[in-house]
C-alpha cells in the first residue's frame, strides 16, 4: 500500500500483517515503555552513519541528528556476524547468528539507541542482511561458533539453494546476466537462503519482528538484487507494524545490472538509486550545469526511490564520490538536499586508505565514533545541518527558477520556498539571480546564518566562493549544530591529505609522519602523527592541512621505549589544493630517486583470501612475505596497488596468496623481472600463474 512521507513527499511502504513472534535467536526483555518516533516537526533525510556502535549512535541522535531535523538514522546490520583476526568491515555482512550482540554493542544497548533516537524524533532503520549467511567458518562477535557453513544456530543445510537451484559447478555465481544464477547461486560464496520456502520466509520475518519490537522502525535490504522479488514481497509481507503503528519502511539495494531490474522491486519498498549517485559524480567531477536534465537522465523515478552520493561499497569500488573529493564530495550532498526528489541520505562513516580496512576498533568491537582521529562526520557539518533544515522547510514545493550561469555555476529556487546556488569552479563567481523569493534579508544556512543574502524585486547578487553555496529560506534561521564553525560551514579551509608510507618494521615500533605544518607537529617528533599498521607493510594515516598550501614532511620510526628513528633522505615536499591528496612514498626512498610502478594481477581468490606483491627490492619486501604489499580489490579479480620504487631500477618480484589464517600460497612459474626508467606511471599487466 501507500504512504506518506513527511513532509508530502510520497513513498512506498510494505504491506503488514500480524505475523511470528520473537522466534529467533531468543526474545529480548523490552523495556517498559517503548519510546516512539515523533518526526512530526521532522523531514526524511536519512542520516546514513555506517558501522558507528550503538553508544556513538544514541548520543549522535540526542545531540545532533534530533535538533538537526534529521528524519531517520540508518544503521548497520545489528545482528552477530563473522569475527576474524583482520576484522574488516564487511565481518558484519556475514551473518553468524540472530541474536543482537554484535561488533557494534550488546542487545541492551541496541535497545538503548533505539529508545534514544526516538526520544529525539529520529526513527531508526537497521540494514538487513536477510539473502544469506557467513562463507567462512569460525568464531562469531557473540562467541558462536560454525564449522560448517550450511549449519548454523537458525539455518540447517536444507535451507539453502543447492545443485539443484544453482546450476553452476561450484554454487557461486559467475553469470551476472543469468537471473538464476544472480538469485539461486552464491553470492562470492555467501551460503544463499531458500527464500522461496515459506518456512525461511518466515524466520527471516521473525527476526526483522524481534527489531520491530524493540522499536525499529524499517530496514535497508542488503543484496536485494539475489533475493527474488516475489521472495522478497512475501517477507515483507509477514512484517509487524512498528510501535508507532505505521508499516516499517524498506528500502532494497539493487546492484547496478542486467538482470533484475529496480522497477520489480517496487513492490516490497523503494529503491535505492545507484544511477542518481553516478549522475551527482559525473555533474561534480565534470560540468554542474548537467544538471538541468537530471529528471530525464535515467534516474529512477522520485516516488519509489532513495538517492544518495555514495555508499560503503561505491566509494571504495570508485563507482561514486567520497570525501576524498573534498569540497566537491560535501557540494553534491548539498544539492541532493536542495533539489526536490526522493528521500535523500548523507553517508558518515570513517577514514580509509585499504578497501577492507576495519572500523577504529578495539578487538574488532568498534569504538565510540569522536569525528576525529579517522572518522568522517558530514551529517554535523554546518552545511549540511543548515540544507537538513532548509530540506524540510522546502517540502514539497516544486523546483522553479533554473538558472545556469556557467558550467560550474548553477541556482534554482523552490516555488517561493528557498533558493540554492552552487559554485563547483576553482574561484569566486558573482551572479544576479530570479529568486522567486518574497523582499527581505536572509540568513545563509550554508555558513550557519553568518552571512545574508538581500532580495529585491526577486532578485538577488549573490557572491559564491569556489567550491562552496550559497543557499536560504528564513530571515531568521537559527543555526543548531557545528555553529562554532567546526562543521566547516561555508568553503573548508582545510584538506584531507592521506599518507601512505611503506615501511618494515620490526614488533613495536610504530611510523609517524612529522612536516613543517601544525598539523604535522611543526616537526616536534613528540606532536608526530602516528599513521595506522592495517594495511601492514603499509602505514596510513589521514590528517587535515589548509588548502593551497606548501609544506615539508618526512617519516619517523618509534619503538617501545620511545626512540625516534628518522628516515635517511631529505625532507619530501608536497603542496595541496582544494582537493584531497595522496602521498605515496617507501621508507628511505627519496621523492626525487623515486618512481611509481602500479602493480595489476588478474587473480580469483576465496573468501578471505588476499594477493600480495613481493619481490628483490625493499620496497617490495626483500622477499620477506611478511612484509609483502597487499594488494587491492576494489576491481576484483584485478588486484592493484601503487607502489613507489627506485628510479631507473631492475628487480625480480612474484604474487603469493595468503589467507585470513596467514598461509602463503606462491604463484608457480619463474620470477617475474621489470626495470623502470626515469619517468612515472609504470604498469604491469600480469596473471596468476
Amino acid at each position: 500500500m501507500t504512504g506518506h512521507r513527511p513532509p508530502g513527499v510520497f513513498r512506498r511502504t510494505a504491506g503488514a500483517v500480524a505475523a511470528g513472534a520473537l522466534a529467533l535467536a531468543g526474545v529480548i526483555a523490552l523495556p517498559a515503555t517503548t519510546a516512539q518516533a515523533d518526526t512530526t516537526a521532522k523531514g526524511d533525510v536519512i542520516a546514513n552513519l555506517w558501522e558507528w556502535n550503538w553508544n556513538s549512535i544514541a548520543s549522535e541522535c540526542t545531540n545532533v541528528l534530533g535538533p538537526a531535523g534529521y528524519g531517520a538514522v540508518q544503521v548497520a546490520p545489528p545482528s552477530e556476524s563473522l569475527k576474524q583476526s583482520s576484522y574488516y568491515w564487511w565481518d558484519v555482512y556475514q551473518p553468524y547468528s540472530y541474536t543482537l550482540n554484535s561488533r557494534f554493542g550488546t542487545a541492551t544497548q541496541f535497545a538503548s539507541m533505539v529508545s534514544a533516537c526516538h526520544a529525539a524524533g529520529v526513527k531508526v532503520y537497521t540494514d538487513a542482511v536477510i539473502n544469506h549467511t557467513a562463507a567462512q567458518p569460525g568464531t562469531g562477535y557473540d562467541g558462536t561458533t560454525i564449522t560448517n557453513k550450511y549449519d548454523t544456530p537458525d539455518w540447517g543445510p536444507s535451507d539453502y539453494h543447492t545443485s539443484a537451484d544453482c546450476p553452476t559447478s561450484d554454487l557461486t555465481i559467475q553469470d551476472y546476466s543469468n537471473l538464476t544464477q544472480v538469485q539461486n547461486c552464491e553470492l562470492l560464496g555467501l551460503p544463499d537462503l531458500k527464500t522461496g520456502a515459506d518456512h525461511v520466509r518466515s524466520g527471516l520475518a521473525a527476526f526483522l519482528n524481534k527489531q520491530i519490537a524493540l522499536g525499529v522502525d524499517g530496514f535497508r535490504v542488503d543484496s536485494a538484487k539475489h533475493i527474488p522479488a516475489t521472495d522478497l514481497a512475501a517477507v515483507v509481507a509477514k512484517l509487524n507494524t512498528t510501535t508507532s503503528g505505521a508499516a516499517p519502511y524498506v528500502f532494497d539495494e539493487v546492484y547496478p545490472g542486467s538482470t533484475p531490474q529496480p522497477s520489480d522491486y517496487y513492490g516490497s519498498g523503494d529503491v535505492l538509486d545507484f544511477t542518481y549517485a553516478s549522475k551527482m559524480k559525473s555533474a561534480f567531477q565534470g560540468n554542474v550545469s548537467d544538471l538541468s536534465s537530471l529528471e530525464s537522465s535515467g534516474i529512477l523515478p522520485a516516488a519509489n526511490s532513495v538517492s544518495f552520493v555514495t555508499n560503503h561499497d561505491t566509494e571504495r569500488n570508485g563507482l561514486h564520490m567520497s570525501y576524498k573529493d573534498g569540497d566537491s564530495y560535501k557540494l553534491a550532498n548539498l544539492f541532493e538536499l536542495a533539489y526536490k526528489w526522493s528521500t535523500p541520505t548523507i553517508y558518515s562513516s570513517w577514514q580509509w586508505t585499504q578497501s577492507d580496512q576495519a572500523p577504529p576498533n578495539s578487538a574488532g568491537f568498534v569504538t565510540d565514533t569522536d569525528c576525529s582521529n579517522g572518522w568522517n562526520c558530514l551529517d554535523r557539518d554546518t552545511a549540511v545541518v543548515g540544507m537538513v533544515a532548509w530540506h524540510n522547510a522546502a517540502g514539497s514545493a516544486a523546483v522553479s527558477n533554473w538558472s545556469t550561469k556557467s558550467s560550474s555555476v548553477i541556482g534554482f529556487g523552490r516555488s517561493g520556498a528557498g533558493f540554492f546556488a552552487v559554485n563547483n569552479g576553482s574561484s569566486s563567481a558573482t551572479y544576479t539571480f530570479a529568486t522567486g523569493m518574497a523582499d527581505g534579508t536572509y540568513s545563509n544556512v550554508i555558513d550557519g546564518g553568518a552571512s545574508t543574502v538581500t532580495v529585491s524585486g526577486g532578485n538577488a547578487s549573490i557572491t559564491i566562493p569556489a567550491k562552496d553555496a550559497v543557499a536560504f529560506y528564513n530571515s531568521s534561521y537559527v543555526c543548531t549544530v557545528g555553529c562554532d564553525g567546526t562543521g566547516s560551514g561555508g568553503s573548508t579551509s582545510t584538506v584531507t591529505a592521506t599518507f601512505n608510507e611503506y615501511a618494515a618494521t620490526t614488533s613495536g615500533t610504530d611510523v609517524y609522519v612529522v612536516g613543517s605544518l601544525d598539523a604535522l607537529g611543526a616537526w616536534d617528533t613528540s606532536k608526530a602523527v602516528r599513521l595506522s599498521s592495517t594495511g601492514y607493510p603499509m602505514w596510513s594515516g589521514a590528517v587535515s592541512v589548509p588548502i593551497n598550501t606548501s609544506f615539508t614532511y618526512k617519516y619517523v620510526k618509534k619503538d617501545s621505549s620511545g626512540n625516534v628513528t628518522w628516515e635517511s633522505n631529505a625532507n619530501r615536499s608536497a603542496t595541496s589544493t582544494t582537493s584531497a591528496v595522496s602521498l605515496n612514498n617507501t621508507w628511505n626512498v627519496a621523492n626525487a630517486d623515486a618512481t611509481d610502478v602500479t602493480f595489476d594481477e588478474h587473480a580469483t581468490t576465496d573468501y578471505g583470501t588476499n594477493v600480495y606483491v613481493v619481490g628483490s627490492v625493499a620496497s617490495l619486501g626483500s622477499w620477506n612475505t611478511s612484509d609483502a604489499i597487499p594488494l587491492s580489490s576494489e576491481s576484483y579479480p584485478t588486484w592493484s596497488k601503487l607502489v613507489i620504487v627506485p628510479k631507473s631500477t631492475t628487480f625480480t618480484y612474484k604474487y603469493i596468496k595468503k589467507d585470513s589464517s596467514g598461509t602463503v600460497t606462491w604463484e608457480s612459474g619463474t620470477n617475474r623481472s621489470y626495470t623502470t626508467g626515469t619517468s612515472s606511471g609504470y604498469t604491469t599487466s600480469d596473471t596468476w600463474k
